[in-house]
Order: C-alpha cells, then structure tokens, then sequence
C-alpha cells in the first residue's frame, strides 16, 4: 500500500471536476515513453521459529529496514519511525503486518524488471541471513491467526484496521494475511486506457488462476486454490471488485472519477499525521463540508491519496494497475509483468486479448470472478469451455507481443523467456497452488510447515 510522506500542505486545491479528471489525463504517454512497474510483496519470518517478527523486536522490522540502508536506500520516517525505504530501485514499503513490498522503478523492458527484483532479493537475503531472517513466496500466510501477527506502525494502517470489520468479514485478512505481485503499465490516451482496461479487467481471473499460490490456512488446507483471491470477496463491497461500468459504452476518466468519488473515505493526511476520515464522502469533502476538516477542501494529493484506497481487480491512477495475482516465488515475480506487457503493450496482441473476451456478459465475468479462487484453471467459462480452454492461447497472445516488442538483452534474448513459468502451468495444467496440494497429501505428509523450506526466495 501507498506510503504517504508530505502533508500536501502546498498542493494545488481542487476547484472544479476537471482537475480530478486530469489525475486520469497526466497518464497518457506516446508508446515509446511507456514503463513497467512490478510491485512485490513476500512474508518476514524468523528462520528460528517461522513467527512473524514484529517492528520493535531485536532483529525485527526495523533492524532489516536499517540494515537495507547498507545498499543506498534512504529512510522514510512517520514521526520517529522508519516505515519505508526510497531509492534508485523504487520503494520499500511495509503492508500492515510487515509483509516487506519493493514498488519498482518504472522501467522500459523486462529484462530491467527482473534485474531490478534480483537485485533486491539478494539484498534482503543477505541482510536477512545477518539477522536470521526469512522470506515466503506465497498469496497468504500458510499457517498463522491473524493473532499471531505484529502490527506495524503507520497511521493509515490503524484507521483501516478499525474500519475493516465494519464493512467485511474479510478485510483484516486482506491487510494482515496476503501478499501480492501486480505491475503497473502505460497508456496512451482515454480511448486507449479504455480498452487495456476492459480486457484487463475481464482477463484478470485467469491471471488470477495462473498465480494461484494462497491453499492453506492456519496449517491446512482450505479448499481454495487462491484463498487471497476469495478473501477479497467479502473485504469491503464500496472499493472492491469487477466494476460492470467499464464495460458500458462511453466509459473513461470522468466516469472512473465518479466511481472513485463514491467510494468512502479513509483518511486525510495532514502535517505528517493521518486524520480519520473512514467512511466519509470525498464529495462532501470538494464542497468544504468534511466533518473532520470543516470549511477545507481537498488538494491533488489528496485526491491521489483517495484513488490509492479503492482496491477493484484492475485499478486507475495515473497508470493502470494489475491486481489479481498472487505472491509467489523469483520466476513468477518476473512471468506477472511479462503477461501484461505481452498482451496490452502490443496493439495486435491487445486486439487479439479483446477479442478472446469481447462477447462475455457482466454475469459471465462476474461468475468467473466468483468460481476461480476455488477452482481455477478448471473454472467454467460458458458454452462448457473452463478457462483451461484459453489459458494457452492467451499465453502465446502476450507471447507474440512480447515477441513483437523486439526488446533484447545482452546476450540477444527477447523478454518472451519470462512467460516459462506459466507455460508451465499451461502445459502441466495444474496451478502453484495445486502443485503445493500434492506436495502436502505427498511428500510432506501433511506438515505444512515444510513450505518455508520449499517456498522461500
């Protein structure tokens, strides 16, 4: 989640509609300006005893935060406490429970992208190992409570964790218990934005299916593929899901903006400190009417701020946001973007997507979103197809944009090399998270606890 480090004290204020539409409009980028920006999130463990080390404790959070600083990250501090790292490589960020995220650099290929994430693994690996730290690769903790886990020190945090249980049953878990990959990627103009985001949209269950990495629960499994993926399903109902708007005609900034106004509030961040606003309306706060801040209107950050806490499968800032995966292992970290790149950065490749997609109903779309956290792979997609069906087309579509894109290497290689894994799970028709199934009823004869031996970086 986003770290917010200035109080926008100086920020233009928000007069009229158009200056919320051009959050949307600022985006826009001829082609050869467009970059890539993964975001990988992976679970801290103490290697001794696998408990979620807290922010305070001797070797915790804060001593891996310090110890990252060897490597030229600069500490990003709310109040007296460091609770992010900036740098050349993007941002280091904490999630609610200390799950450790890297927000990349934009970035123009992919072969820069997995660079980039090479480089910060074999940074925290080795302060890790320092500090008798480990790192989980997976959609959700294997085996804890939600008790079992420290909270870390940010104000935004502490408003969400009290308004979660009001809206969901789920939402805790969402914050606590999950990780994530997502990538972030350019358009080109509203017309353009439109149609990545419609395909994207429709398309993200299937990338949903392909990371599936999230089947256990408290040491056991609990009859999902991606119970990350499910968990959103009941986290908050006003800033989640598959957004039917998208696909009407004449969608684009001004309509999102209007979704985005319509979703409640959870704070407003002023002189380094968050106020809480959850529940409130941004739309009484552009008319001067918030209750926590009477007569003041909203700067562009604000408005920034706000659009970072709707959480739909495929988000819009000044960027699109790809949000459906699951958290996972090196390859997997690296095959995310490289699907996205390959079907939306190549306009023959994202026709083709569009056109894999183009004649589902918002009830097909919706009862994909519904079956595949469950099911995955083998979730129906009408006409008595399951998304096993055009799985492999939809991979050798980003293939032959990733193959059209021309972006070489040193050694002369395209960026295609990073689809292996999930022709992998295409060929071998079983997910991550099926393959950890076998592994638990197999070999680990039901001790879950053998994941942290197989799934750490």
């Amino acid at each position: 989640m986003s770290t917010r480090t200035d109080s926008g004290g100086s920020d233009p204020i928000i007069e009229s509609r158009d200056q919320l539409i051009a959050a949307f409009a600022k985006g826009e980028k001829p082609p050869e300006r467009w970059r890539i920006g993964t975001e990988h999130e992976k679970f801290v463990y103490s290697v001794k005893d696998h408990h979620a080390p807290s922010y305070e404790e001797k070797g915790g959070i804060h001593t891996l935060l310090i110890g990252l600083t060897r490597y030229g990250w600069k500490p990003v501090f709310e109040g007296e406490n460091i609770i992010a790292l900036s740098g050349d490589d993007g941002t280091i960020s904490l999630e609610p429970a200390g799950q450790l995220e890297l927000s990349g650099a934009p970035l123009e290929n992919l072969h820069q992208t997995c660079a980039e994430t090479g480089r910060h693994l074999e940074q925290v690996k080795y302060v890790g190992d320092m500090l008798g730290l480990g790192f989980l690769g997976l959609g959700m903790w294997p085996d804890k409570t939600r008790a079992d886990l420290p909270i870390m020190p940010k104000g935004r945090y502490e408003i969400m964790l009290r308004h979660m249980p009001r809206v969901g049953s789920m939402g805790l878990d969402m914050m606590l218990r999950t990780c994530t990959v997502q990538v972030n990627l350019d358009y080109r103009s509203e017309a353009g934005m439109a149609k990545m985001f419609r395909t994207s949209l429709a398309l993200q269950p299937l990338a949903t299916a392909l990371f599936a990495n999230s089947p256990f629960t408290e040491g056991k499994p609990n009859g999902f593929l991606s119970y990350r993926s499910h968990i959103w399903s009941d986290t908050d109902p006003h800033r989640t899901g598959m957004l039917p708007f998208v696909f009407e005609d004449g969608f684009g900034y001004e309509r999102y903006a209007d979704y985005a106004l319509d979703v409640p509030m959870y704070f407003v961040f002023r002189e380094g400190k968050y106020i809480d606003a959850s529940g409130l309306s941004f739309r009484d706060f552009l008319e001067g009417k918030l209750s926590v801040l009477p007569g003041e209107k909203p700067t562009e950050k604000d408005w920034e701020d706000h659009l970072s806490t709707a959480f739909p499968e495929v988000r819009l800032k000044s960027f699109l946001e790809m949000r459906g995966a699951d958290g996972g292992p090196w390859g997997r970290i690296c095959a995310l973007p490289a699907l996205w790149v390959g079907l939306l950065y190549d306009d023959t490749a994202l026709d083709a997507a569009w056109d894999v997609v183009k004649d589902w109903s918002m009830n097909e779309r919706q009862a994909l979103r519904d079956s595949v956290p469950r099911l995955g792979l083998n979730a129906p997609i009408g006409g008595g197809r399951t998304l096993r069906h055009i799985a492999a087309e939809v991979v050798e579509i980003a293939r032959s944009g990733l193959a059209a894109r021309g972006r070489l290497n040193s050694a002369g290689d395209n960026e295609t090399g990073y689809l292996a894994a999930l022709q992998d799970v295409v060929a071998s028709g079983k997910t991550p998270a099926e393959r950890l199934l076998d592994r638990y009823h197999g070999e680990w004869g039901g001790d879950v606890s053998r994941v942290y031996a197989e799934e750490s970086f």
